[in-house]
């Protein structure tokens, strides 16, 4: 099969697929610039998306791999996760070859955003998929004349059949932060983690890939420029005082985010940052 980009429209959101050469799929949303859908060549989705979602605008879509910048969760005087869940992104560039197909969505600071946060940027979202991989870089630019800092991620919410059943490994050793805990600092002394009750936490300077054992959905990760993973499971109450996630939402999914999430990133002005995850089933 040849790997193709084509305009759509998904839940009512103007959108792009992604084809792979194996007959794999993305979709990219404009609006937040999130990628909502990854099916590999078996046909099994390999990321949650809530079926409560909203995607009215009206707040930000509950699942797949939001961008979040440049406030990490509730961590500052900023809506959670930022400015630009719920904005529109142009497309930059787009382009396919014999193995893979690759968009580039854009944004940039605006007369609300700098009402907000005073400071010029532009961000770029590169979306790529190949044979059974999902790739994503995302570039935050400094077109300004100060430097400044941000935290943020890209939040990715990964399916699983039943999240009592998984289990995550390539974290051994790494220091935490447990905001599940009240935000206590300790360190991962188990060579994987099970999800047996609401986890939430912050894991620091990571660079070795994780392996997400989850039976048919499997899955190899690996982040570069991120210097942090996070876990986040809200499990059952918090699950239910979600109002776009089901009750039984938190047993489906796990997310597994790359983050600059403890430390802020300093970007002076007219400088660059990269941060890249990767997706590959196994």
């Amino acid at each position: 099969m040849k790997p193709a980009i084509e305009e759509i429209e998904f839940h009512g959101l103007a959108a792009l697929r992604l084809t792979g050469p194996d007959g794999s799929a993305a979709v990219l949303a404009r609006r937040g610039g999130q990628v909502l859908s990854w099916t590999t060549a078996d046909g099994r989705e390999r990321l949650y998306l809530s079926p409560t979602a909203v995607f009215d605008g009206s707040c930000a879509v509950r699942g797949g791999i939001p961008v979040c910048f440049p406030q990490f969760a509730a961590q500052g005087p900023l809506p959670k996760h930022g400015l630009l869940r719920t904005r529109e992104w142009d497309v930059a560039a787009s382009r396919c070859g014999g193995d893979f197909a690759l968009v580039t969505l854009e944004t940039a600071d605006g007369e609300a955003t700098r009402a907000v946060w005073p400071h010029a940027f532009r961000v770029e979202l590169t979306v790529m998929i190949e044979a059974g991989r999902l790739d994503l870089e995302l570039c935050v630019a400094n077109p300004g004349e100060a430097e400044f800092s941000f935290t943020g991620a890209l939040h990715t919410y990964l399916r699983v059949v039943q999240v009592e059943d998984v289990a995550l490994e390539g974290l051994h050793g790494h220091q935490f932060i447990d905001s599940a805990q009240g935000g206590r600092v300790t360190r991962e002394t188990g060579t994987e983690i099970l999800v047996e009750g609401e986890v939430d936490r912050i894991y620091r300077d990571v660079r070795r890939p994780q392996l997400l054992r989850a039976g048919n959905l499997s899955l190899g990760i690996a982040q570069q420029g991120f210097p942090d993973t996070v876990i986040w499971n809200p499990w059952v109450d918090k699950c239910a005082a979600l109002q776009d996630m089901p009750v039984d939402g938190w047993r489906h999914m796990l997310c597994v985010e790359a983050a600059a999430a403890g430390e802020p990133v300093v970007v002076p002005a007219g400088d660059e940052w990269y941060g890249r995850q990767t997706l590959v089933a196994v």
